[in-house]
């Protein structure tokens, strides 16, 4: 197995409040362990076209606290190619890095996957997505700075929706997972939470509406998670106007405001936590694993396991919030 010295380190996806922190922590502790760190810069699109630079421990001075991602950070669709990967393989060769570190979500360690398996390359993983859907850790990087603004905004909508009498449907990042949807509901007290765990037979609009609105509220709040397939926060407003027009409803989309803001404390210690953990990692031995937290431990998870089983949302959750809102 060759020797590793230099290490290659991207942000790949969407951005996370937190990694930053993650990449300060790689540099950090590779070059206090006798690495020589380079950063790339967008993603796997900067590692085709060459956009490297290498790291000292003042380039990552002073940005523990900042959000977005000081590597920047870009979707590559050159990278799903055979003809992208090679180029990006070369990249490598030149700039003398023998192994990488990715920071993302699902899409990012699905291409570390693939890379590593082509080129024999290898990769650590890191979970920076806000949405907190891979599988093998108990949370991702900016899960928690996106929870508490979601829950901020909340609080502030609430005072119009009680002011106007008013149901607000809020709708939050998440993609196919309700963890945000639904943990932000509980925490800021509202009413009802629309999530893609929770679909069964029964109409979950009308199971709110008919559980506690009508009954005891002039105001809600209802959290809906984003979803191409349900139409979202739209979809379900849309409804409440056809089927109870008796009902003021308003439309609030959150969007990328999710995404940005300073990090957490919670999410700058489990970034440096496992930024740290990545370069043990490498020590070790170990490759193509994410470096994870269960239990609050720090934890290896196969890329196999971490992109292709789905996280399940503790059930109980929802319960919790049916028993609180009414």
């Amino acid at each position: 197995m060759k020797t590793i010295k230099c290490i290659g380190v991207l942000t790949s996806g969407g951005d996370a409040s937190g990694m930053n922190a993650a990449i300060r922590a790689v540099t950090r502790s590779a070059i206090c362990n006798g690495f020589k760190v380079k950063g790339i810069y967008r993603g796997y699109e900067g590692l085709i076209n060459g956009e490297v630079k290498e790291l000292t421990t003042q380039d990552v001075s002073s940005v523990i606290q900042r959000g977005g991602t000081m590597l920047k950070t870009a979707r590559s669709a050159e990278f799903q190619t055979v003809e992208g990967r090679k180029k990006a393989y070369d990249t490598m060769q030149r700039e003398g890095i023998d192994a990488l570190v990715i920071i993302g979500g699902n899409g990012s360690i699905t291409g570390a996957r693939i890379f590593a398996e082509e080129y024999d390359v290898p990769c650590i993983g890191l979970p920076g997505t806000i949405d907190n859907d891979l599988y093998g850790t108990d949370f991702t990087i900016g899960y928690d700075t996106a929870l508490n603004t979601i829950v901020e905004c909340v609080d502030k909508i609430r005072d119009t929706a009680t002011s106007h009498d008013r149901i607000f449907f809020v709708e939050v990042m998440g993609r196919d997972a309700g963890f945000l949807a639904q943990n932000s509901a509980i925490a800021s007290g509202a009413e009802a939470a629309i999530i893609p765990e929770d679909r069964t037979d029964v109409d979950q609009l009308e199971k709110f509406i008919g559980r506690g609105f009508r009954k005891t509220k002039n105001s809600s709040i209802v959290i809906v998670s984003e979803s191409p397939k349900d139409g979202g926060a739209m979809h379900y407003a849309e409804r409440v106007k056809k089927e109870y027009p008796q009902y003021d409803v308003r439309v609030t989309i959150l969007g990328h405001l999710q995404r940005g803001g300073s990090p957490s404390a919670y999410d700058r210690i489990l970034a440096s936590r496992l930024g740290a953990g990545a370069i043990d990692a490498i020590l070790e031995g170990q490759r193509n694993v994410m470096i994870g937290i269960h239990n609050d431990e720090v934890v290896y998870v196969p890329f196999s396991e971490a992109i292709k089983k789905d996280k399940p949302l503790d059930k109980s959750l929802i319960k919790v919030l049916d028993e609180l809102s009414i």
